[in-house]
C-alpha cells in the first residue's frame, strides 16, 4: 500500500467560503472558538463526492448498503467493541442525538445530570425543553479533570433519569480509564439511570498508551442503558455535513427513541452518506497523519500557554482544545480582552466556568504560532 503525505501546513483561506468560524470576526481577528479545523478534508472523500455530484441527480438518498458493516469493523477494529447492526440509527449529528435522547427519555419532573464544564449543546438540549439540571464538577486529580465521584453519590435526590456523558470530554480534552468508566456505572446501575455518551472525538487521541473505551462497551449492563453518538464530522473536518450515528444496544430504548425521532430528524442527505463511508473506509492514513500534527501544535501551546504569567492549562488528552485557565488575569471577560489583540476565542461562560477561555489548535502551525504571540502580547500589556 503506497501511503501518500498530506500538508497540513497548508493555509486554506475560509474567510470567503460562508464559514461559520472565519466569518465571526472581521480579518484582523484569528478565529480560534468553534471546534472544526482548518485543514481541507481528505482527498478520499473530496473525490467520492466529486463523483457523486457528477452523476448529475440529488434526490432522496437511503443508507449505503455497507456503511453499517463498515461501522462494525471500525468499532471492533479501534475498540474491540462488537456491536450488531440493528443498534445503529442514522441521525443529523451528535447534537441531535442530545436533543433526541433528552426528549425521548426524560420529562419535566426529571433531572439531568451534566459533568461542568461541558459542551453547551448539552446545557441547551436541557433548557429547551426545561428539564432540571443537576451539575456536577470536574475536579484536578493527577492533572486530569475528572468527574467527582463523591458528588455524585452525595447529591441524588431520586428524580434523576439521564446522566450525560462526554468522552473525550470537551472541552477539558480527558479520555476516562477503564476503572473510571467502571466507577460511572455503579453510580448509573445503583440509581437505575440512562447514559448518553458523547463520544464523537474518540478517534483524536494523543499517546499511545491512552486508549478511548466506549462506555457501553465495558459490560452487558453498560450497553442495556446506553445511547452512544459518535460522528466522523471532527475527525475528517466534515462537520458542515450532518451525519452521525447514534448506537443503542437495549431494543426498547432503540424503539423509543426511533419513535421520538420520527418526523422531527429528517433523512440525511446523500452526500453525507457518501462522506461519511468514505471518511471511515479510506481516511485513516490521513487521520494519523493529523493526530501527528496535532499533538505538535498540542504540545507547543501547552509550553508556551504555561510559561506566560497569569495563565495556565493541563495538557488535553484528546480533541483539538485548550482549555486555558485565566482566573488570575482577575478580569471579568478575557474573550473580550484577546479580541483587541486580535484573537477569537471561545468563551469559558458558554461551559459553565467564566474564568477559563477554549482554544482551537486545529490549525497551521504558522496561524498558532501567530494567535500565540498575540496572546502573549496581550498579556504583557495587563
Amino acid at each position: 500500500m503506497i501511503i501518500k503525505n498530506f500538508d497540513f501546513n497548508k493555509f486554506v483561506d475560509r474567510s470567503k467560503s460562508d464559514s461559520l468560524k472565519w466569518n465571526k470576526y472581521n480579518k484582523d481577528i484569528i478565529p480560534l472558538w468553534i471546534a472544526d479545523s482548518d485543514f481541507s478534508c481528505p482527498p478520499c472523500i473530496l473525490n467520492a463526492l466529486k463523483q457523486r455530484i457528477n452523476h448529475g441527480v440529488l434526490g432522496y438518498g437511503i443508507i449505503p448498503k455497507n456503511l453499517s458493516n463498515i461501522i462494525i469493523e471500525r468499532l471492533w477494529k479501534n475498540f474491540k467493541w462488537e456491536i450488531n447492526p440493528e443498534w445503529i440509527i442514522y441521525i443529523n449529528g451528535v447534537v441531535c442525538g442530545l436533543n433526541l435522547t433528552v426528549r425521548t427519555f426524560t420529562t419535566n419532573k426529571n433531572s439531568v445530570i451534566i459533568p461542568t464544564p461541558i459542551y453547551p449543546p448539552f446545557i441547551y438540549a436541557t433548557d429547551i425543553v426545561k428539564r432540571h439540571k443537576k451539575y456536577i464538577k470536574l475536579i484536578n486529580i493527577n492533572n486530569r479533570l475528572i468527574i467527582d465521584f463523591n458528588f455524585l453519590n452525595k447529591n441524588i435526590n431520586g428524580n434523576e433519569k439521564l446522566i450525560m456523558l462526554c468522552n473525550p470530554h470537551n472541552p477539558v480534552g480527558t479520555v476516562y480509564k477503564y476503572y473510571e468508566l467502571e466507577k460511572i456505572l455503579e453510580f448509573v446501575k445503583k440509581y437505575n439511570l440512562i447514559v448518553c455518551s458523547d463520544e464523537i472525538h474518540c478517534d483524536l487521541i494523543f499517546e499511545k498508551n491512552i486508549k478511548h473505551i466506549p462506555f457501553a462497551s465495558i459490560n452487558d449492563d453498560a450497553a442495556e442503558c446506553t445511547i452512544t453518538l459518535m460522528s466522523p464530522s471532527k475527525s475528517f473536518n466534515i462537520s458542515g455535513l450532518n451525519f452521525a450515528i447514534a448506537i443503542i444496544p437495549n431494543k426498547k430504548l432503540r424503539d423509543k427513541f426511533n419513535l421520538f425521532k420520527k418526523g422531527l430528524n429528517p433523512n440525511i442527505d446523500i452526500l453525507s452518506y457518501i462522506a461519511a463511508e468514505s471518511a471511515w473506509t479510506y481516511g485513516n492514513n490521513w487521520l494519523n497523519q493529523q493526530i501527528k500534527y496535532l499533538k505538535i501544535n498540542r504540545d507547543f501551546l501547552f509550553s508556551k500557554i504555561n510559561k506566560l504569567p497569569y495563565l495556565s492549562m493541563l495538557k488535553p488528552e484528546a480533541t483539538y482544545l485548550g482549555w486555558i485557565d485565566c482566573s488570575k488575569m482577575k478580569i471579568s471577560n478575557p474573550v473580550l480582552y484577546f479580541e483587541k489583540y486580535g484573537v477569537g476565542l471561545s468563551s469559558g461562560k458558554e461551559f459553565g466556568n467564566d474564568n477559563f477561555i477554549r482554544f482551537n489548535f486545529a490549525c497551521t502551525h504558522d496561524i498558532l504560532k501567530k494567535a500565540l504571540k498575540r496572546i502573549e502580547y496581550a498579556i504583557d500589556k495587563l
